[in-house]
């Protein structure tokens, strides 16, 4: 787990986890913080709950990983016109502002709020359920994670990234770099990526 100046390019610290939980995010950044350095903004991945942790300081979710969430539930090329709109959409959040962004997000559902809200019962438990949930669920993260999706258009002073792009190409440099050395041992493997961090 890694956190980065996305001014400076520094990292700033490091930790080895097994899995990333908000609880350890928070502990990070309480050690940035305990350090003396200033956190101005913060842009993150968008993990459940990551967004409220951190109080007051402008937060941005990753447009990238928002368009990830819209691919993950409809695939890259969804079948259904709704699907194929709402993923066309999606794309373009890293390259419109918010307003024409929202304008989109607004006719999408004017177009399709019924279909969205349509129902169907299961024959083995005659329980209803909705017929297309998982573009229900690609909808509503969307909506839900608006609020953090402009947060760069809104403090356009602090030179916020609107995607955490800078880390995700460390890390994927890194793995590079490991695969090609396979044979290190597990310790050997932790030095490398010390020295490749420099905290």
């Amino acid at each position: 787990m890694v956190f980065k100046d996305s001014i400076s390019g520094q990292y700033l610290y490091k930790r080895y986890v097994r899995t990333e939980t908000n609880k350890l995010y928070l502990e990070g950044f309480e050690e940035i913080m305990r350090r003396g350095i200033s956190v101005q903004s913060i842009i993150c991945d968008g993990r459940k709950g990551l967004t409220k942790i951190f109080g007051s300081i402008p937060l941005q979710m990753c447009q990238f990983h928002q368009v990830q969430i819209i691919i993950r539930y409809l695939t890259k090329r969804p079948k259904s016109p709704a699907g194929r709109e709402l993923n066309t959409l999606a794309r373009q959040l890293t390259k419109v502002n918010r307003d024409t962004f929202i304008y989109g997000m607004e006719q999408w559902i004017s177009d399709w709020g019924d279909y969205l809200k349509e129902r169907s019962v299961s024959t083995i438990t005659g329980k209803s359920f909705y017929t297309h949930k998982r573009l229900r669920s690609a909808w509503l993260s969307l909506k839900r994670n608006l609020p953090w999706l402009f947060t760069c258009e809104e403090y356009r002073e602090l030179m916020i990234p609107n995607t955490t792009n800078a880390l995700d190409g460390a890390f994927a440099d890194l793995k590079n770099k490991l695969r090609n050395h396979n044979g290190l041992s597990q310790a050997r493997k932790v030095k490398y990526i010390d020295a490749y961090f420099k905290i």
